[in-house]
């Protein structure tokens, strides 16, 4: 059923987001190196700056793809979720840095959309997903983060709500 894996893909993002921001609360600075290596773009701006970690790659790529065993999808689809996330993620980053704004800043819409489509167009390679279906998943990842965003800073795993 196709309501079930456009669910599915929803969830492994909820996870490839959220395990970064688990990752750095339980770790703290250990293990939290930049993923730019602390490079500087042409601006004189960070290329990503410092909340973008390798240690956040790694978290979101493992724990997708454990998810994806879990609700009974390959391994590897989880894997490139996963990976792809955190390449969007990096993305709206590299955009937030040219454009002035410091990490951890909101910009609604660049924090969310590159993070969910570059994943699905990803999947779309390995199995076909409609126009439709792509935006429908981008809405539910764009208003579940603003949500999701909100509990876990009352669960204090975020700095400040979304």
């Amino acid at each position: 059923m196709r309501a079930v894996l456009l669910l599915q893909l929803s969830f492994l993002l909820a996870l490839a987001n959220g395990a970064p921001i688990v990752a750095a609360k339980l770790l703290g600075a250990r293990l939290a190196y930049p993923l730019d290596g602390g490079l500087t773009f042409f601006d004189e701006r960070p290329l990503l700056g410092v909340s973008k970690t390798i240690r956040g790659v790694v978290a979101a790529t493992l724990a997708t793809t454990v998810g994806a065993l879990i609700i009974g999808m390959p391994a590897q689809v989880g894997a490139i979720v996963g990976a792809s996330a955190m390449a969007g993620d990096a993305l709206s980053s590299f955009a937030k840095r040219r454009i002035g704004l410091p990490p951890h800043s909101r910009a609604t819409g660049l924090d969310q959309v590159p993070e969910s489509l570059l994943p699905l167009i990803a999947y779309r390679l390995m199995a076909p997903l409609s126009a439709f279906e792509i935006a429908a998943v981008v809405a539910i990842f764009f208003i579940g983060e603003i949500v999701l965003s909100r509990a876990l800073y009352r669960a204090h795993l975020r700095d400040r709500p979304y």
